[in-house]
């Protein structure tokens, strides 16, 4: 959510950096709407000026024994009354119009943010390992195990659902331990259990609704699916006043995830790299309005980590203005390294928002001794996508006879079980 104040202040200013997200002039009908907002609470203000004063004067009428004049104050107030509701309630709507505006726009990007159109525009900032060559996709070495079932998942429940047994089951569960893990002990994360059915505020807090709704489940009683942990994790301080000495609030979860992909319609249709069910360890800072670039860097490297601990070759890309999510204001990908695809994939995705999710969510902080509040400022991030993990894990780790490595840092978590395939799995 944007401040309207900030857009009055300087709207050319602000119809440029939109440009560069793609979206045209809306500065000028904001104003208007403010405009008509502003025009709404003077009129409101002004009536309720003139019934107070109307109603001072009954008492006085009245002790100087004028009834008439008392009577003719006392309807004035009882007109007063009505047209006071009126105005009340076209401030309400003017309000509700200038809302609903504000939160169809994108959130700025930070100045130094490449601009362009789509993902050619984005920027490698760094690279690590060696990338491999591929021998078979993740699907074709997870079916050749007996160990991942897309057919018995589609009779279940349609396409983009797998079905993982056995040795591959137990190692999705491991990577999402070790995740979780790894952010706890070494980075301060907050580990949190949260609910997946959330309201239409929490969704709204985070920037989902109202403009991508069709991406997202809905139960017939009203709840969302929640897409990412981030939903629920930045939600736990909607409409809170937090010291600012509490501040950063790191917070971390292993959820279940659930999206429609609906404008991922014939992309990856094979495979586990988009599904409408997934998990995902993410990771979400609270942080005052100096801290949040700083915080960005590092959340970026606390899911670099996992990567570099299960050593699987990745890039780190800065996104572009035109590819940066709704509420972004500077993103980092996490590129990940399928030697089955010969591609690097997203498995991470890391991004400021600055005080975007804070306005709306009603989100502050305050500083000890001072009246003044802030919008806390948010960040959120993969720490990492499990799934898109373990088939990294699976092309990467792949020997010539069919059976797969498992990483040294997983095998704590599988038992000791060092590879998975005909002799163990």
């Amino acid at each position: 959510m944007h401040d309207i104040n900030a857009i009055r202040k300087d709207p050319d200013a602000f119809d440029a950096a939109m440009a560069t997200r793609g979206v045209s002039s809306c500065a000028a009908d904001m104003l208007v709407l403010d405009d008509k907002r502003r025009a709404a609470i003077a009129e409101a203000q002004d009536l309720q000026t003139r019934r107070n004063e109307a109603s001072k004067k009954i008492g006085q009428a009245k002790g100087q024994g004028d009834d008439a004049e008392a009577q003719r104050l006392m309807d004035e107030v009882a007109g007063l009354k009505d047209d006071l509701q009126k105005a009340e309630e076209a401030e309400r709507m003017a309000n509700a119009e200038l809302t609903e505006a504000l939160a169809a726009i994108p959130n700025l990007p930070l100045e130094g943010v490449p601009v362009g159109d789509d993902e050619d525009a984005n920027v490698e900032i760094r690279c690590h390992g060696e990338p491999r060559q591929g021998k078979a996709e993740h699907f074709e070495i997870g079916e050749a195990l007996g160990m991942m079932d897309f057919e018995t998942a589609a009779a279940l429940s349609g396409s983009r659902f797998v079905v993982l047994r056995d040795a591959l089951a137990r190692l999705d569960r491991a990577l999402g331990n070790f995740m979780i893990d790894l952010h706890i002990n070494q980075f301060g994360y907050r580990e949190t259990a949260l609910p997946v059915l959330v309201r239409d505020d929490a969704v709204y807090g985070t920037g989902q609704l109202p403009k991508f709704a069709e991406d997202l489940f809905r139960t017939e009683n009203g709840y969302w699916l929640t897409p990412t942990a981030e939903v629920t994790l930045t939600n736990l301080v909607r409409e809170q006043i937090t010291d600012a000495a509490e501040l950063p609030l790191r917070f971390t979860a292993l959820t279940q995830c659930f999206r429609s992909e609906a404008g991922a319609a014939g992309r990856d249709t094979r495979g586990m790299i988009r599904q409408h069910q997934f998990t995902k360890v993410e990771l979400v800072s609270i942080v005052d309005a100096e801290s949040g670039e700083a915080e960005l860097e590092r959340k970026t490297q606390c899911a670099e980590e996992v990567l570099k601990r299960l050593e699987l070759p990745y890039r780190v890309m800065q996104l572009c203005t035109g590819d940066m999510g709704f509420g972004a204001r500077k993103t980092y990908d996490l590129e990940v390294w399928l030697p089955g695809q010969n591609a690097y994939r997203e498995i991470s995705s890391v991004s400021y928002c600055g005080d975007f999710q804070g306005r709306r969510m009603n989100a502050r902080y305050r500083h000890e001794g001072e009246k003044q509040t802030h919008f806390v400022h948010t960040l959120n991030g993969s720490g990492l996508a499990v799934g898109r993990t373990l088939v990294a894990v699976l092309e990467n780790y792949l020997n010539e006879n069919g059976t797969v490595s498992i990483p040294q840092a997983l095998r704590p978590y599988m038992g000791g079980i060092e590879t998975i395939g005909e002799a163990n799995g």
